[in-house]
């Protein structure tokens, strides 16, 4: 197939923006980081205006790496870090304060208040969503209540809100289309997901006016046209999904039962339950996992906070490695006789705990506690959460217990995470060739509108294994090191779960 699409990948730590050709094979790549801004504890923000240069710059390196020009490109797609809000101006499009990240942890007050005043399940049986400050709807509600002249422009109709993928859409078409896709809509906890509507009624509970938020759209859709002086050409934007469910996409995992976990700065597992919403009854969340041709494909999922930020923590915070790859090559090396434990809940623990309060810990330090021990400890961390979402998983909904576990994202490069990974989960383990599923996935999604791809059946025969993982640890090592991580976590939590 001839053509380009170009993807955008926007994500928390770093923008990325890649161009595919018309058999989905990378032809350029271009990325930057940007800084994370920490004014209290607990409190993550972005300037959206790094988000925004960083994204244009690297669309332009990617383009230029490819070898060919904007007018090549027959399709964009837009797949980004979710939850995280931005609320700018219409008339100027500035935002009338940073971007408040998904990690931050500020609106925990004004959830525990709703919580105690009885609106968490009607909340959750809306939105399959907990009553988390995770979720956009306390953030809108914070900036509305906090900002000057916020709420009086919001209900003015003088503001606009949007997860990232919405801010950038409204740049890129210079302001002339406010919009978002089923999937970022369904992280807001103000979106209806059985109803595919706005809820009016979680709108008067937060105060959030209804002309403040976007026109909500299938995954694979026509979201207006980039202006030509951006890029150098005016190029469709034909998709968009919420990153973790490009990564679904992008790993074909199209039949209810199939599951897959993007390790990047956290860790998020979708299993994919079809047509039908399954309510969690082990603290998951019921999720939008895509929608094609105005029908809705529901998935479980389970949201690590912290995954790839451990192993940042290793080389910035305790500078032990110099650079992620050393995180592997430092766990080989660890004493197995150590027994140390990290829970990682540097802006508290995700599923299926959602403790907001509790912090990270080490346990079982020895004076024999080394680099390797604790470089060992911060991966097996992922692993034993992940562990937790498939039990969590399968608790809820029997088709779980048979999955085998499709993987990317930065961190599934380490073979011995992987393998530490299989041994934990005591479950195969499958590393797919093209890691880059998130940014495949939001391409994918594109150029399916834009008529370059084929049928999601056909797209599915496309997917290719890397290697295959099989548990190798005896089952009394694995029962013991679950012992030990479930003694660690009860160690941490703030209240019982």
């Amino acid at each position: 197939m001839s053509g380009y699409v170009l993807a955008i990948d926007q994500g928390t730590t770093s923008s990325r923006a890649l161009v595919f050709d018309g058999d989905l094979k990378v032809c350029g790549v271009g990325q930057q980081e940007f800084t994370q801004h920490y004014p209290h504890p607990g409190w993550v923000e972005h300037d959206p205006e790094d988000i925004w240069s960083t994204t244009v710059a690297t669309c332009r390196t990617a383009i230029d790496a490819a070898g060919i020009g904007a007018g090549d490109i027959e399709a964009a797609g837009i797949t980004n870090q979710r939850e995280t809000t931005v609320v700018w101006d219409r008339r100027t499009g500035k935002p009338v304060y940073n971007a408040i990240v998904w990690q931050d942890r500020r609106t925990s007050p004004l959830c525990e208040e709703l919580k105690a005043a009885g609106h968490e399940a009607e909340i959750s049986r809306r939105t399959g969503l907990l009553l988390d400050p995770y979720f956009s709807a306390t953030k809108i509600a914070w900036i509305l209540d906090t900002v000057d002249g916020a709420r009086q422009a919001a209900e003015a109709g003088q503001l606009a809100f949007g997860t990232i993928d919405s801010f950038l859409l409204w740049r890129l078409t210079g302001g002339k289309v406010h919009a978002t896709d089923a999937t970022n809509a369904s992280r807001t906890m103000l979106y209806d997901i059985h109803q595919g509507d706005w809820s009016a009624t979680l709108l008067d509970l937060l105060r959030i006016p209804r002309q403040l938020l976007p026109e909500v759209k299938d995954c694979s859709a026509g979201f207006g046209t980039m202006q030509a002086d951006i890029l150098g050409a005016a190029i469709p934007v034909c998709g968009i999904a919420g990153d973790q469910q490009a990564a679904t996409v992008g790993q074909a995992c199209f039949e209810p039962g199939m599951m897959k976990a993007t390790y990047g700065t956290g860790c998020f597992a979708l299993l994919n339950t079809g047509r039908t919403a399954v309510a969690s009854k082990n603290r998951l969340l019921t999720t939008i996992a895509y929608q094609l041709d105005g029908e809705t494909t529901y998935a479980l999922e389970g949201s690590i906070f912290v995954a790839g930020a451990a192993v940042q923590w290793l080389r910035d915070g305790l500078g032990i490695i110099d650079d992620a790859a050393q995180s592997g090559e430092l766990a080989a090396l660890s004493d197995g006789q150590q027994e140390v434990y990290l829970v990682p809940a540097f802006t508290g623990l995700g599923a299926p705990y959602w403790d907001a309060e509790c912090r990270g810990a080490i346990y079982g330090l020895t004076r024999g506690t080394g680099r390797p021990e604790i470089a060992r400890a911060a991966l097996e961390a992922v692993c034993h959460q992940t562990r937790d979402l498939l039990q969590a998983m399968t608790n809820d909904w029997a088709n779980a217990s048979e999955t085998v576990l499709r993987v990317d994202g930065g961190m599934v490069a380490s073979d011995w995470t992987m393998q530490r990974l299989a041994d934990l989960l005591d479950a195969r383990v499958d590393r797919p060739q093209v890691l880059q599923t998130t940014a495949l996935g939001a391409a994918y999604l594109a150029g399916l509108k834009g008529g370059l791809y084929p049928a999601p059946k056909e797209f599915s025969g496309t997917w290719a294994l890397d290697r295959q993982f099989e548990p190798a640890m005896d089952e009394e090592t694995r029962a013991r090191k679950q012992a030990g991580w479930r003694d660690a976590v009860r160690r941490t939590l703030t209240r019982q779960q």
